[in-house]
């Protein structure tokens, strides 16, 4: 559970730094104190995302809503001229390039160069002779524009959560072109109404325009934060992850802190003295996640409390494990414990007794706990014999990786010691044979087989979150004494986007 933890938390930080924000609070004198999780994205990172801004750029500008544009104007000889623009709708929009920088402990710039993009829909317009002639027409008009769009997304904070602030938006016009229906109407009414009719045109289109991409970016937040929060929680186990103190952006790398308190059922673990510092994480990779030994070891504590630490072994796992060796004494202790019965009819439960204690340190995470092995017998028509019973200490140091979309959790070290033993055919416990090859056995092929078991529910877990669609490259777990590290770079997570903008906009 605990490596569960640490990659579901580690992809909940791929979630969160989509939003290209962190937050300020004033958390008191020691920003650190409660942080149990730690979020760091490097600038090639941002310059990485940036590329794919594009496309909910192109949403916010298609999904403005322009309003109509009214005037009027005092024409010599024609009177008053009245004019309005109506169904304003955006066709053919581009983007060339978009740029991203990091103003330290200030906000994250955006700069979208060139946006080109033809606006249409319908002028009409009527005016008074000197005569009380009063004309009415109607026409279809394009409006060719040329825009640079400058953001600057600010740091704010509600209630421990983080929200952006892309309010600071500005739009340069390069071009922006009337073309009336067919180009068919006299050339000093296309004039008049180019003059007069663009002003106000280009504050309606800023006005709109970034009232809809700040809208769209908390929209974006709002999706990628209930994202995390899914992604961090499972049934009854939630993994806390409101800000802890406050986040902060450098000119390279945007860092965000989090509780990572573990709740299980309305109880909640308590963190008040993390070791964490800036110092411990670097630059060279694109995404740091940072986790306390407290969270890990609290997310091992909830698993027990629910029951999950409990696997069954039965048919051809089984009988690897009691024939991982063709010997006298394992064939002895076969016979001892199965009394004639097969595999298939048998069944091995294992199940920790007391809560894991989860150690982090540099070799690995070392987990120490009172295990029971419970072999039974399955006769056709009766109870179950209970054939064996055994529990003991296990000390157990493990290294996870995570490889070809798989966790994996290989045991480099490991130590048994047999505190009760029960075996039917032998009660009185005297034959030493048979408990030497169950503690060589557990050794030997026993851990390997709960290690790998646990992995492989893990990944599933895991891929049920969808972590399986992420393009996660070269990652590295690095275990140190109280904390671990995990240090990877990425390819941009698509789907997140195709998702947001089906399902948001």
């Amino acid at each position: 559970m605990c490596w569960a933890g640490r990659m579901m938390l580690g992809t909940f930080c791929i979630l969160l730094v989509l939003v290209h924000a962190a937050a300020a609070c004033d958390f008191g004198p020691f920003p650190y104190r409660a942080t149990g999780i730690v979020c760091r994205m490097t600038k090639p990172a941002a310059l990485l995302l940036n590329r794919e801004t594009a496309q909910v750029i192109q949403a916010a500008f298609r999904n403005a809503k322009f309003p109509n544009i009214t005037g009027e104007r005092s024409m010599r000889l024609l009177g008053r001229v009245a004019y309005g623009l109506t169904n304003i709708q955006v066709n053919d929009l581009s983007i060339e390039r978009s740029e991203a920088g990091l103003q330290e402990d200030n906000a994250v710039h955006i700069a979208i160069k060139n946006v080109t993009a033809v606006f249409k829909g319908t002028l009409t317009y009527g005016y008074a002779g000197a005569w009380f002639l009063q004309l009415f027409h109607s026409v279809d008009f394009e409006i060719e524009s040329s825009i640079d769009l400058q953001l600057s997304i600010q740091l704010r904070c509600q209630k421990e959560q983080v929200v952006p602030d892309a309010s600071d938006c500005y739009l340069t016009f390069h071009k922006l072109t009337l073309h009336l229906q067919g180009d068919k109407q006299p050339g000093w009414l296309k004039q008049l109404f180019t003059d007069f009719i663009s002003f106000t045109l280009k504050l309606v289109l800023k006005r709109e325009v970034c009232k809809e991409i700040n809208a769209v970016s908390r929209t974006l937040t709002n999706f990628i934060l209930d994202l995390a929060a899914n992604f961090v929680q499972d049934k009854d186990i939630i993994v806390d992850i409101s800000l802890a103190s406050d986040p902060v952006i450098k000119a390279s790398y945007i860092e965000s802190h989090h509780k990572g308190l573990v709740l299980y059922r309305n109880n909640s673990s308590v963190l008040s003295d993390s070791v964490f510092s800036p110092l411990l994480l670097t630059e060279s990779r694109m995404l740091y996640f940072w986790f306390s030994e407290h969270s890990l070891s609290s997310l091992a504590s909830a698993a027990f409390l629910d029951g999950r630490l409990v696997l069954n072994l039965t048919g051809e796992k089984l009988q690897e494990l009691f024939e991982m060796e063709d010997t006298e004494v394992q064939r002895k202790a076969v016979q001892m414990v199965f009394q004639g019965a097969s595999y298939n009819d048998s069944v091995a439960k294992v199940w920790s007794l007391t809560q894991p204690q989860i150690s982090l340190q540099p070799e690995g995470t070392v987990v120490r706990s009172l295990v029971a092995v419970e072999v039974s017998i399955l006769p056709a028509g009766e109870e179950p014999l209970v054939a064996l019973y055994v529990e003991k200490e296990i000390m157990v140091i493990i290294q996870a990786t995570y490889e070809e979309k798989k966790l994996i959790l290989q045991p480099v070290d490991s130590s048994v010691e047999i505190k009760a033993f029960k075996c039917t055919s032998d009660p009185s416990g005297k034959d030493p044979s048979i408990q030497s090859f169950l503690q060589n056995m557990i050794l030997v092929a026993g851990i390997p087989e709960v290690t790998s078991s646990i992995a492989s529910a893990l990944t599933s877990l895991m891929n049920s979150k969808r972590l399986d669609l992420f393009e996660i490259i070269n990652p590295e777990i690095i275990t140190r004494k109280g904390y671990v590290i995990v240090q990877l770079d990425f390819g941009f997570p698509s789907h997140l986007l195709l998702d947001f903008l089906e399902k948001s906009l």
